[in-house]
């Protein structure tokens, strides 16, 4: 088992971490508007309440509810970086299965397009049980007054979408993600001159050396994610599907 975890660290590495690290900025750059129903969650929260945002990337979301304080954590250094500049949250490099906090520190929590990317089915209950042990615990067994956690990740059933995944496609897959390089002048010469010749009478947009990575994701079915946070010992208060994604609002049993 600490073999096939050591592998799947290794392969997230490589496929996932260091991906992010060369994409943050033009990641972030196309990571500015919060999913309806993460917004409702979080505006759904007591003033005051404290909360965790676990893969917080950009930090999109810390800011979303200026009446909570929220604690944002990711793996990427480079995308701390910017998600610094959401203040007064604070940020943390920190990865999904060693998380720093205590137990039940929160009030709440979120992990947004986050878990998808972890490659083995232990290690992804794991990376939802990590999450679900941050929020505060029930009063009791059994009760359902805990801490909640807002759990998306990518779903398969997606035909309507650019990609056009759906049942009966592979659920694990790699995601290309091309890095744009910024066009350069160059001399433009009169046609019909030697190179080295020519009269510069203008210039011309070049573009070459883009660069294309590709990201691991698991492409959860429906019912796949609720299952995992019964694994985790969770407890699934609420489901849904949007944007190609599957959610739930979870507490710790």
């Amino acid at each position: 088992m600490a073999e096939l975890d050591t592998q799947g660290a290794d392969y997230e590495a490589e496929h996932v971490h260091s991906v992010y690290e060369e994409i943050a900025s033009h990641f972030s750059s196309t990571r500015y508007k919060p999913w309806p129903i993460v917004e409702r969650f979080l505006k759904e929260q007591s003033d005051g309440a404290i909360g965790a945002d676990v893969g917080c990337g950009n930090g999109k979301y810390l800011a979303v509810n200026k009446n909570v304080f929220i604690v944002g954590s990711d793996r990427s250094t480079n995308l701390i970086k910017i998600a610094k500049q959401h203040e007064p949250h604070s940020t943390i490099v920190a990865d999904n299965l060693s998380l720093p906090h205590p137990p039940g520190t929160f009030n709440f929590a979120i992990s947004i397009a986050v878990i998808h990317h972890l490659s083995t089915p232990a290690r992804r209950i794991e990376a939802v049980k990590a999450v679900l042990d941050i929020v505060r615990r029930p009063s009791s067994p059994g009760t359902k007054d805990g801490g909640k956690a807002l759990i998306y990740v990518w779903a398969l059933e997606q035909k309507n979408s650019r990609r056009g995944w759906d049942e009966g496609h592979e659920q694990d897959v790699m995601v290309p993600w091309v890095l744009k390089q910024k066009k350069e002048k160059k001399p433009k010469r009169r046609q019909g001159e030697m190179e080295g010749k020519g009269v510069v009478e203008g210039s011309e947009e070049k573009q070459d050396g883009d660069r294309t990575f590709l990201r691991y994701y698991h492409l959860y079915k429906k019912g796949e994610l609720e299952q995992d946070i019964g694994e985790a010992g969770g407890v699934v208060l609420e489901s849904g599907y949007e944007k190609d994604n599957w959610w739930a609002i979870a507490t710790p049993n």
